[in-house]
């Protein structure tokens, strides 16, 4: 639990990596879970209230677009405000203080309770939920993944309606745009709705033609998606192509090679490359296995795989994927950094409320230690301790 708030403190003690470079010997005042300024130390005053956070390093909080579960809970399993606390406390432990909690394809019932659960945590200012990521079941039977063939549906105006229907925090859906119709997802996005490009067996040129429509994004780059060939570049030659659209990656070593990695990132322009985890319900947890459709995915060594080694999501947090892309990708901390927290705040528009340390900005952060362990974060200006401290 939050420790109580106070209406204006300064944290001190730790550098501060604001999202464009790191700081010594500066304060972050917060006022009324607001970043009010970012100042050299000797300049705080009297009458606010400090906090010594001690060493480490003091970064914007990290933000998940792609969270389908952690902590035993699956936001498929039991799309309701239980699940929604249970993952959002799961994944804060691990530096992320804002996420999209992630609904695979599956009943338009389903589907209704997930956007439904989703409106009351942000009305009940539920720490951590800031929208909801609709991945399918608007998307290509023949690249569908773990996603039941029979949920798989076609989209229409109708549904359009209800997909925008969220009306607080971000919508973010997932679709293959060959399987939309001409004109929806400037529909989609007209009314405020963000679109990636995923599970899609789209040509180069049908994925073109969805960007210049509206579309963003591409959900986990290479996975689930028509490759790179020399005469068919497919889904992800028109991510790395296209300059303003970004990618989300699922950096754990098992869903794509870390050469393949470097060559995108290289690729692709600065600031478009971000971080999800693509989590599920074994993340942080001790389980061997949990249901999914009525199938049993098996996990071993952080790999969920189905019976038939169909890989079936992840075990990441946002913490993991930084300390992964470090050691792999040869990456600074600091963009590594951005990656999990500036680079998505800015894929879905919100960077003015998330992933930089500067004022104006929501007082979401990260404490980290020299090994990157998170020590406590802090979210709206609230303090929460990780219940892991000194461990990953």
């Amino acid at each position: 639990m939050p420790y109580p708030p106070k209406r204006v403190l300064s944290l001190d003690g730790p550098k501060i990596f604001t999202g464009f470079d790191t700081l010594e010997d500066h304060t972050v005042v917060i006022s009324d879970g607001i970043i009010d300024a970012v100042v050299p130390r000797d300049q705080i005053g009297s009458g606010i209230d400090k906090v010594d956070l001690g060493g480490g390093l003091l970064a914007p909080g990290f933000l998940d677009l792609q969270v389908n579960g952690g902590g035993g809970a699956f936001f498929n399993g039991s799309p309701d405000l239980h699940t929604l606390e249970t993952i959002s406390n799961t994944h804060r432990c691990y530096g992320t203080t804002a996420l999209l909690p992630t609904l695979i394809s599956g009943t338009s019932e389903t589907l209704t309770a997930a956007i439904a659960a989703v409106r009351t945590a942000i009305g009940n200012k539920m720490p951590g939920i800031v929208g909801v990521h609709l991945e399918g079941p608007y998307i290509n039977a023949h690249r569908r993944g773990i996603h039941a063939k029979e949920h798989i549906a076609s989209i229409n105006s109708d549904v359009a309606e209800l997909l925008a229907s969220l009306e607080v925090g971000t919508t973010l859906v997932t679709v293959a745009p060959e399987c939309v119709p001409k004109g929806l997802i400037r529909q989609l996005t007209d009314h405020g709705v963000c679109i990636a490009i995923g599970h899609s067996n789209a040509t180069y040129e049908e994925a073109s033609i969805a960007l210049a429509e509206g579309a963003q994004g591409f959900t986990h780059l290479f996975n689930a998606m028509t490759p790179l060939k020399s005469r068919e570049p497919g889904c992800v030659g028109a991510a790395l192509d296209d300059e303003t659209s970004w990618f989300g990656i699922i950096a754990d070593g098992y869903h794509v090679h870390p050469a393949t990695l470097r060559v995108a990132l290289s690729a692709k322009t600065s600031g478009k490359a971000i971080l999800i985890s693509d989590a599920m319900p074994a993340t942080k947890c001790n389980m061997s296995t949990f249901d999914w459709n009525g199938e049993t995915i098996h996990v071993d060594d952080g790999r969920c795989t189905t019976i038939d080694g169909t890989l079936a999501g992840s075990t990441l947090t946002l913490r993991d994927a930084i300390v992964y892309v470090i050691e792999n990708l040869n990456l600074s901390l600091e963009e590594a950094l951005r990656m999990a927290s500036t680079y998505p705040a800015e894929a879905i528009g919100r960077q003015d409320e998330f992933g930089y340390v500067r004022k104006g900005n929501h007082a979401n952060l990260v404490l980290l230690d020299e090994r990157l362990n998170v020590i406590e974060t802090w979210v709206e200006g609230d303090r929460f301790q990780s219940r892991n401290p000194g461990g990953v």
